[in-house]
């Protein structure tokens, strides 16, 4: 990677000496260099007024920078016309925005019908969107938005956002609406959907938990406008940039890396001796620890199994994790 984080190849979007001042003198976004690879997803997390949210606004110009360069997909986003631009990216807000006078389906079709889709493959492609981000159509097609939970909405939004099968999802403190229990469920949901789909996706929270849990790499934003550090969610955690850096990401960061920290099997130790009854439920080889500590909690065991696949490979206790946080700082 260089300076900017960018990872090999041509960056899907690349923000290049980006600046905002407000008309009155507020400086919201400074001299912002920033990369994202083609199927990445970055999180751009910091305080309020860090200017996290004008800055993925920039992108689709429902904010137009000050100076310097903003491309997507190597287009100079500037030349192209505002309208166009937007429907070819998907936009993802914390409250959602759905039209509350149309039913679910004909909301995930405004963009497919905007850009010249017939009725009939615009409601196919709703229902097959709907039944993507785990909303039934059969049950939720037909519904209106004030029928629904506040997660179930969030689910539209997405599938909304996802309708014209944009390259890139803007997506603003999507899931900070929803209570923690569904905010997690989303969270892990549309991870696994953006690595099945291979969207490109700048993601904007306040919430350093959650910005280490969804990003490739995380983006942190000081006051000011300005950015403090870009790497990946361990790099962050472990090698704070500066002290903003690190008193954002808190005293508590040994723990975050709980959820960044992967069991490989040189952590696992052999089954000899292990009674059935010792053992939590098994975690998946590549699971993190903090996984592997949760279950341990939960069910009060010493220990918990490891499977690779149908094969069970032996069992993670309280010492292999300790070593697995050592060793991953000496490697950081």
């Amino acid at each position: 990677m260089d300076a900017t984080g960018s990872r090999s190849g041509a960056p899907m979007i690349r923000l290049a000496g980006v600046h905002k001042t407000y008309a009155d003198g507020t400086v919201a976004v400074q001299e912002l260099d920033l990369e994202v690879g083609e199927g990445e997803l970055v999180c751009l997390v910091g305080p309020s007024g860090c200017g996290k949210s004008t800055t993925l606004r920039m992108v689709n110009r429902l904010v137009e920078p000050t100076s310097g360069r903003i491309e997507v997909d190597g287009r100079d986003v500037s030349a192209v016309d505002p309208v166009r631009l937007r429907r070819g990216i998907g936009y993802v807000i914390q409250q959602v925005g759905l039209f509350p006078h149309q039913r679910v389906a004909a909301n995930v079709m405004t963009v497919p019908l905007l850009s010249g889709s017939s009725r009939a493959d615009a409601r196919r492609r709703a229902l097959e969107l709907l039944d993507l981000v785990g909303l039934d159509p059969a049950t939720y097609a037909d519904r209106y938005p004030h029928q629904l939970s506040g997660g179930q909405r969030q689910r539209v939004g997405v599938a909304r956002a996802l309708a014209a099968d944009p390259p890139v999802l803007l997506m603003d403190e999507p899931f900070g609406a929803v209570d923690p229990v569904v905010r997690v469920r989303l969270q892990d949901e549309f991870r696994r959907l953006q690595r099945d789909l291979g969207k490109t996706v700048l993601f904007v929270t306040h919430d350093i938990d959650e910005a280490v849990r969804m990003g490739d790499r995380v983006a942190v934003f000081a006051v000011g406008g300005r950015l403090a550090q870009v790497g990946t969610p361990a790099e962050v955690l472990a090698r704070p940039a500066d002290e903003f850096v690190s008193g954002f990401v808190g005293a508590t960061r040994g723990l975050r890396r709980l959820s960044v920290t992967t069991i490989h099997p040189g952590l696992v130790e052999p089954l000899d001796g292990v009674a059935a009854g010792d053992l939590a439920a098994a975690v998946e080889i590549g699971a993190t620890l903090e996984e592997a500590l949760a279950l341990m909690l939960r069910d009060d065991r010493p220990m918990v199994g490891v499977r690779d696949g149908a094969r069970f490979v032996g069992v993670l206790t309280p010492a292999g994790v300790h070593r697995a946080l050592r060793a991953s700082l000496r490697e950081d």
